[in-house]
């Protein structure tokens, strides 16, 4: 799944050990999500949404055409 959690994260400036802390997972975590090697479950998707106050559609892109 393509994502924009590197980006998000760049701009704030935090290294993905921070942001790991900040939704309590690993950095190891973090790195997968963000390589599109591993998708988050639904309850840390909705996690990271929260802590960048944005949607899930916002910053995970299925890859499906939507109308």
């Amino acid at each position: 799944m393509n994502n924009r959690l590197r980006v998000l994260r760049a701009e704030r400036q935090w290294s993905q050990a921070d942001l790991a802390l900040k939704l309590d997972v690993s950095r190891q975590a973090v790195n997968a999500i963000e390589t599109g090697k591993h998708d988050p479950s639904l309850p840390l998707a909705f996690r990271i949404a929260r802590l960048f106050q944005l949607r899930i559609e916002e910053i995970f892109d299925d890859g499906f055409q939507h109308d």
